[in-house]
């Protein structure tokens, strides 16, 4: 049998232990120790699910009470001196301050940048380093999970983000060297931690460099090469494991296997041509892992395909050089199946979740030397559901193909250029001067949730339901009167996420119970699933709009999510272009935006901020992926009269490189995330001219801090400085969903408040 593995599992729990415990810990209901004991707990059931499942290679030090990358910051003592660090143990209140921010002296100390983790909608907080940055050992979090796991009498291989990829993971804030300018000062940490790993009894040790996924760099190249050569020569009592995933490295491939590595991880999911190139020239001595099980999507796998490049590789290397794994970490799926006790039977036979993929793991795993007859009735069984699937009448609409087959390039276009539009809507609305907004959603609060959860047990009829709901939008619309703001949103309380809700009334989704995602900090998300085509049954969201808007003479806002979100933040049909489906949303969208206008709803918000999540890791790839999504955007919100108002709203991406692609969206308002960075991302857009209104966040809604009037102040005045005024709105970072309403409350009075002395200001400078 070959060897088998995964590169690391959900951290939350079967039932989302973890978040629940963590958001406890920061309210301050429960204590430290508290908070530490549930996290043993999860990694203890965790390890011995893996165990019980028989997997070969177990891994640690995937866990983390945030994300991996800040967890390396600790590691490394890379702490921003804004935190006033005394060089001393980084402390859980040190670290969720780095995550969360902190108020310290009556002072605001904003939380680190974050960002998204490559193409994926995991978020990790952004390494902020300076020219001779001092890097020290110091969180020995890696050695203790080892330590832990083997007290329980299993031996582990401890995972690390490689220094390569956790240097380019991150930004100088001073000067403009390279990051990669501190490598040197950076691999003595390495050594010490892969030390301290070695005399606590690890041999193997897995080094995620995911950065070599990517276009071809010839400084990454040589990072490598000194990285490898330098942490593999050291001893020989550990051995490494380098481990990419999210792609294919042939652009490194040369530079990788001449490093005296002693193992390599492929992800064969995403670039399974890679496998000749990569067997051509691997050392006979080396191990090759191939991630053959898809840690992204939620299908069950065509174990078929992967079988000749198993019996391939282990041609060439032998059995015992051979691991068969998933192609990346498990993170990115829901723990297990067994709680989907009301999904439809046939769906539910057609998914594959953590758990289930380990058993598809290592039922490859015993495909080894006997070849794939010691499988051949399993696998019978399970290539007969694949092939079902896709010929299934609830996947395939004729109907629905045909709609898409018919869209023209007259149906992607506003019927008036951006400048006549906005004289033609500024004559509707009479917005002044920085016009203020929010992205969408108010405080869901215990109260929103236990209606909810109410509605769902049978405790609360459906007509108490909407009553309770029309409640909550009546007073979310008295607090934005009352405070001031000028576009105005219904709050969004019967929604329980920006993408489930819409799925909800889409054919061609199905839902989960517990199919929980980590998405940053303890926020998770359950990403619909999109089995088959799509279609909108009826009007989605005109009832809330046309009901809010009766409460207010101010325009009201139709909340609505993009076609290239729904589709990047849900788990996507396998069988068809991406492309083809998310055209299908985007006419889904396109009737929604047509019936909003009709019932007098004129300022309408596509949410997109999942487009620059879903660019393809090779630049090569940019223009085909950039032309069908921008033209998705473009057929959902095209279809309006010029003096209908469309808005869109992006976060926690680096658009400069989109900035082109952005532009021809031709949203008359889009709304950025910008505070974290405190108004550098808005630069760019100055530079590059950036033709229509924009909103950059004034403050960071992912913080408990209120933001002070000043503060927000300066920020928007960093932003006139590279934009016109003319063309700012001001608004918050993202919705507030996650926030409680005392925060909320004193955060907008200050945003507001901000926006009329800006006005009096510019007033008299006039």
């Amino acid at each position: 049998m070959a060897k088998t593995a995964v590169l690391g599992f959900p951290r939350m729990g079967k039932k989302r232990e973890l978040k629940k415990a963590l958001e406890k810990y920061w309210r301050g209901e429960i204590n430290k120790e508290e908070l530490l004991e549930v996290a043993s707990a999860l990694r203890v059931a965790h390890w011995r699910l893996m165990q019980e499942h028989q997997l070969g290679i177990i891994p640690s030090n995937d866990f983390s009470f945030y994300d991996q990358v800040l967890d390396t910051t600790c590691m490394v003592g890379a702490v921003p001196e804004r935190y006033n660090w005394n060089d001393g143990d980084i402390d859980l209140d040190l670290y969720f301050a780095m995550a969360r921010g902190k108020k310290n002296d009556n002072q605001n100390i904003p939380a680190m940048e974050m960002t998204k983790w490559f193409d994926t909608n995991y978020h990790y907080l952004v390494p902020e380093f300076k020219e001779n940055q001092e890097f020290k050992l110091y969180a020995l979090k890696a050695v203790r999970e080892f330590e832990e796991a083997k007290a329980m009498g299993i031996h582990t291989r401890p995972v690390l983000l490689g220094p390569v990829s956790y240097l380019l993971s991150g930004r100088m804030v001073d000067g403009a060297a390279s990051v990669l300018t501190l490598l040197p000062l950076l691999l003595p940490v390495y050594e010490a931690i892969l030390d301290k790993l070695a005399e606590a009894g690890a041999d193997w040790i897995q080094m995620d460099e995911p950065c070599l996924v990517l276009d071809r760099a010839e400084d990454v190249a040589a990072a490598v090469h000194k990285t490898y050569k330098q942490l593999s020569s050291v001893d020989s009592r550990w051995k490494i494991q380098l481990t990419t995933y999210f792609g294919g490295i042939t652009n490194y491939l040369n530079d990788i296997v001449n490093c005296p590595i002693d193992g390599l991880h492929v992800d064969l999911v995403r670039a399974p041509e890679q496998l000749d190139q990569v067997l051509e020239i691997i050392r006979p001595d080396q191990q090759l892992s191939l991630g053959v099980i898809n840690g992204r999507n939620i299908w069950r796998s065509d174990l078929g395909i992967f079988i000749p490049m198993i019996e391939k590789a282990i041609t060439k290397l032998g059995e015992n050089n051979v691991i068969i794994s998933s192609s990346c970490s498990l993170l990115h799926v829901p723990f297990g199946l067994e709680e989907e006790t009301e999904l439809d039977e046939e769906i539910k036979s057609w998914l594959c979740f953590a758990k289930e993929k380990m058993d598809e793991i290592v039922l490859l795993g015993k495909v080894g030397t006997q070849g794939k007859s010691v499988i051949a009735d399993e696998l019978t069984k399970r290539q007969a559901a694949v092939q079902f699937r896709r010929k299934s009448e609830k996947v395939n609409q004729l109907r629905i193909k045909e709609r898409g087959r018919k869209v023209t390039a007259r149906m992607l276009a506003r019927n008036a250029p951006f400048n006549e539009r906005k004289k033609m809507q500024q004559e509707k609305f009479r917005l002044p001067l920085l016009p203020t907004t929010t992205i969408g959603s108010f405080p869901q609060t215990q109260s929103v949730r236990l209606k909810r959860r109410d509605l769902k047990s049978g405790k609360l009829n459906q007509e108490a339901y909407q009553q309770f709901l029309k409640e909550e939008t009546r007073k979310c619309i008295a607090f934005q009167e009352e405070i001031g703001l000028d576009v105005l949103v219904h709050g969004e309380f019967e929604r329980t996420d920006m993408v489930e809700y819409f799925g909800e009334h889409l054919d061609g989704f199905v839902f989960t119970k517990n199919g929980w995602v980590q998405s940053y900090g303890s926020r998770c998300v359950k990403p619909p699933i999109i089995y088959g085509d799509v279609e909108r049954k009826e009007p989605m969201t005109v009832a809330w709009s046309s009901f809010a808007q009766s409460l207010t003479k101010k325009p009201m806002k139709g909340m609505l999510t993009g076609p290239v979100t729904i589709l990047q933040w849900s788990f996507v049909r396998d069988d068809q272009p991406r492309k083809d489906t998310c055209q299908q949303i985007a006419l889904a969208i396109r009737d929604e935006v047509a019936d909003l206008e009709r019932a007098g709803i004129h300022v309408i918000q596509i949410d997109e901020p999942a487009l620059r999540e879903g660019l393809p890791l090779k630049k090569t790839e940019w223009p085909a992926y950039l032309k069908w999504g921008v033209d998705c955007f473009r057929l959902a919100s095209a279809g309006v009269k010029n003096e209908t108002q469309i808005h869109t709203h992006m976060c926690y991406g680096d658009f400069e490189d989109i900035l082109d692609a952005i532009a021809a969206m031709d949203a008359d308002v889009i709304s950025i995330e910008a505070s974290r960075s405190d108004m550098v991302l808005l630069t760019a857009f100055g530079e590059f001219k950036y033709p229509n209104d924009i909103g950059p966040g004034v403050y960071d809604i992912h913080s408990p801090l209120v933001p002070e009037k000043e503060a927000i102040i300066n920020r928007m005045k960093k932003a006139m400085a590279v934009m016109a005024v003319e063309q700012l709105w001001i608004n918050p970072d993202c919705g507030v969903k996650t926030r409680n309403w005392p925060e909320v409350n004193d955060a907008l009075h200050n945003m507001v408040a901000a926006a009329k002395e800006l006005r009096g200001q510019i007033k008299i400078s006039g």
